[in-house]
């Protein structure tokens, strides 16, 4: 469920902060040898990226299906096309899929998708910082 709250830029600039900071992380790791731990770092970058950017709308994504919620709402942003959003939807169930039931992200997906994350986050990033 979306909800109404007030919008919050200092709240989002501190989230930028903690996204930065996971950004640099994943960028460490071997994507080979820990593509799930990458995959769901890249996953949980786009999720807080989406909720600094719907928060800036006075939005926020809440209850069971806060996170499905959250990527469904993106595509009220003109710059999201529907197959982006079923994308983000996919890496959200494949993460959800290695956090709840120990599956693996294989390294090919990951590879496969690289290109297609990082200009997703990259476009979040500009939304944000256009409206900051």
């Amino acid at each position: 469920m979306i909800i109404n709250v007030a919008s919050d830029k200092e709240k989002v600039k501190s989230m930028a902060k903690l996204i930065k900071e996971r950004e640099d992380f994943v960028k460490t790791i071997d994507h080979e040898k820990f593509s799930t731990n990458a995959a769901e770092n890249y996953y949980e970058i786009i999720k807080e990226l989406a909720s600094a950017l719907i928060l800036l709308d006075g939005k926020k994504a809440v209850g069971d299906n806060a996170h499905k919620d959250l990527v469904d709402y993106l595509i009220n942003y003109k710059d999201f096309s529907s197959g982006e959003i079923i994308f983000i939807n996919d890496l959200r169930i494949k993460r959800n899929n290695s956090s709840y039931d120990g599956k693996k992200i294989e390294n090919i997906y990951l590879k496969n998708h690289k290109n297609e994350i990082l200009e997703i986050i990259k476009k979040l990033k500009e939304m944000i910082e256009n409206r900051v």
